[in-house]
């Protein structure tokens, strides 16, 4: 039976939690096109506030009085739940990442994740699938052949490289021999699963950028074809849903990445964390999650600016010929390895 200080303890973990993600995705955007302008040679957004740090404030207040259109020939009730339908999952995925062990305030000890569940990743796994309806039915209810074509692609994509990023799981689950997240995160304590799951990262990394939609995978939006994709009809703060929606799944598969491969919370320097005044920066905690996931976002912000989008065609070879085939591979060789340790 769960007491009323568990429920408010959880209350409150869940309202930080989406306020960190609704506040982190409008300063990714403005990281975004800071780390483009500083590649492309250019400055970037510096006239909202000093050095452009309102930036996100002000394309906010935008998009809220932006007029909404909706078209004549679309379903309405599902034009308008689309949205939210992706933006959901987006934030309720991170619900099982642990940002720390504990931390004890006023004398009370709390832990320092919302909750810790033994199939934390069939959870991510379930959820994650959740977010294509959102956008198929986004460019279905439109009565627009561009934004369908765009949901089409979408399904297609997620459904193709959702295999290869389930297999990609799959390692860092035998080694552990756990699906919590928190497990994971302290089987890594002596060496981080990048270093024995290379495969099953490089699969991640890849996976991951294309079920987000992110270049060099994002064919569901392409511009020169599509004109806008799936949400060409979009505007408002429905077209500001499907753009937080992207961001924060930018930042959920940076913390699940971080969190299955990179140590999570763990910190590379624990042995400095006695030193006196600054130990504390060298100790694990949720700082180092958050490094690791600006790190991470970097990479995805940085493979943006420089690789082309790949064929329609390819995207799918890519993804049934190679990374499916490499995911068994690695899986099949983990299983061996560990069955030969003494599991």
């Amino acid at each position: 039976m769960i007491t009323a200080a568990q429920f408010w303890e959880w209350v409150i973990k869940s309202l930080i939690l989406i306020l960190v993600l609704t506040g982190g995705f409008a300063y990714v955007t403005l990281y975004e096109r800071k780390v483009l302008a500083r590649i492309q040679a250019r400055v970037g957004p510096n006239r909202a506030g000093p050095f452009g740090l309102l930036q996100p404030v002000a394309d906010g207040i935008k998009l809220i009085f932006k007029e909404e259109l909706t078209p004549a020939g679309a379903d309405k009730l599902l034009f308008t739940l689309a949205p939210v339908i992706t933006v959901i999952p987006a934030l309720v995925v991170t619900a099982v990442i642990p940002w720390g062990e504990t931390i004890t305030l006023f004398g009370k000890t709390y832990t320092l994740y919302l909750t810790d569940v033994n199939v934390a990743i069939l959870y991510i796994m379930a959820v994650t699938s959740i977010s294509v309806y959102g956008i198929t039915l986004a460019g279905w209810s439109s009565n627009n052949k561009y934004a369908t074509l765009g949901g089409l692609r979408a399904t297609a994509q997620m459904i193709s490289y959702e295999l290869a990023l389930g297999l990609s799981f799959v390692g860092p689950i035998l080694l552990t021999g756990s699906m919590s997240m928190l497990e994971i995160v302290r089987a890594q304590q002596g060496l981080w699963f990048i270093f024995l799951q290379p495969a099953g990262f490089v699969l991640f990394l890849a996976a991951s950028l294309a079920e987000v939609n992110r270049a060099p995978f994002d064919m569901p939006e392409a511009e020169q074809e599509l004109t806008a994709g799936y949400h060409a009809e979009y505007s408002g703060m429905k077209f500001a849903l499907f753009f937080m929606a992207e961001y924060i799944k930018m930042i959920a598969v940076s913390m699940i990445g971080a969190t299955l491969f990179l140590g999570g919370y763990l910190s590379p320097l624990a042995m400095l964390s006695g030193l006196p005044v600054i130990g504390w920066l060298f100790a694990s905690g949720p700082h180092w999650l958050f490094l690791k996931v600006v790190v991470w976002l970097f990479f995805m912000i940085w493979v943006r600016a420089t690789l082309p989008r790949i064929r329609y065609d390819r995207l799918m070879q890519l993804g049934w010929k190679i990374m499916f085939p490499l995911g068994l591979v690695n899986v099949i060789v983990t299983a061996a390895v560990v069955v030969l340790a003494g599991g």
